[in-house]
């Protein structure tokens, strides 16, 4: 009995005992099998170009080029015009007429308000009289001292006499003129506020009159554009409110600086057109920078790192990664200084997905 007892224990043991070499014998089966199922996966990736070493990344490309790039600062101006005053009464005085409206074209010198000159007329009027009278006795005298009659003193007195009152009669009528409102230039009535029988008071009381004709926009450029904005910078001009744009030249450039603004202002006439009107608002381009061969690439194109700016070409089908120095950056094209040479195939498109010596596919190509 004990000898069949021993021998289901021993067999137990046996079965035991031999578990664990089963599994590693399994193990390492499974093991070897997966070594051979990679060695055929990465054959396969490689024949079918699908192993991620090997990945091609579609992009897209331009040629570099040389050419214009010019830098603008773009500022908010006013549109005013070059003739635009406010024409006083020299003296004080009660309006008595007034000769001009609102919207009508005067010329230089013209008199557009009559001020109370009664007392300065009736002044005049005597003058006159005593100028008349001198004019008399001085021909009457003159005509006895040719024939040798009277004295040259009576001669004398006459003649100054009669030369002082053309002076007095004089001064009367350039005081009469004080009495009036006169337009100093040629123009348009843009503002009279004026009422018969209103008292008008120098630099108080006035006509404002405005030569549209001749415009000029007005601006103020900040300090830090004192070294490249000047007379002569070619300027673009976009007036919003007249849908009207146009191209010229600075006329006028401050040399001083306002402490205030820390700006200094800049002036550009305008040519005649009807579509402008005085304080409209002006949008302002000026050239700051301007180069006829310069290198100019698109800023998506350009990536930064810490060890500075960089972009890809394409040299046969394989990216480059490529160190380049920007310049300056404006409407959304970054000038290069030095990296790139003209000919190379720039990537545009697809380069923030890609790594040096990735293969790449040109699915679109500028020239």
């Amino acid at each position: 009995m004990k000898k069949l007892l021993y021998i289901p224990v021993l067999l137990l043991l046996a079965a035991c005992s031999s578990k664990p070499k089963d599994k590693k014998a399994e193990l390492a089966a499974l093991q070897k099998q997966q070594q051979e199922i990679n060695a055929k996966v990465i054959k396969l990736q490689a024949e079918l170009g699908t192993n991620d070493s090997a990945k091609i990344a579609d992009v897209a490309t331009m040629e570099v080029k040389t050419g214009s790039f010019t830098n603008y600062v773009q500022i908010q101006g006013k549109i005013d015009a070059q003739d635009n005053i406010t024409a006083y009464p020299q003296s004080p005085g009660t309006i008595t007429a007034i000769y001009v409206k609102p919207g009508q074209h005067v010329s230089q010198g013209q008199v557009l308000v009559q001020l109370d000159n009664n007392v300065m007329l009736q002044n005049i009027a005597q003058t006159e009289a005593q100028v008349s009278l001198n004019q008399t006795l001085y021909q009457r005298q003159k005509n006895l001292w040719d024939q040798k009659i009277g004295t040259e003193v009576q001669y004398l007195q006459a003649q100054t006499n009669l030369q002082s009152s053309k002076k007095a009669l004089a001064s009367l009528r350039q005081q009469a003129n004080l009495y009036r409102i006169t337009s100093p230039i040629s123009g348009t009535i843009d503002q009279m506020d004026l009422k018969l029988g209103q008292v008008a008071q120098p630099g108080t009381t006035g006509i404002r009159i405005v030569n549209a004709d001749v415009l000029k926009v007005k601006a103020d450029v900040p300090e830090s554009y004192a070294g490249s904005v000047g007379t002569g910078n070619t300027v673009q001009i976009l007036v919003p409110d007249a849908k009207d744009s146009l191209t010229t030249k600075v006329t006028f450039a401050a040399k001083a600086i306002d402490p205030t603004s820390r700006s200094f202002a800049v002036e550009i006439k305008l040519p005649v057109r009807k579509t402008l009107r005085p304080n409209m608002t002006a949008i302002i381009k000026i050239a700051d920078y301007s180069k006829s061969n310069a290198m100019v690439v698109p800023v998506k194109a350009v990536q930064k790192s810490e060890d500075g700016d960089y972009v890809f070409v394409n040299e046969n089908g394989t990216a480059k990664r490529k160190a380049v120095k920007i310049g300056i950056t404006y409407g959304g094209k970054s000038e290069v200084l030095s990296g790139l040479k003209v000919g190379e195939q720039l990537i545009t498109e697809g380069a923030e997905d890609i790594e040096d010596g990735d293969k790449v596919k040109v699915l679109q190509s500028a020239n």
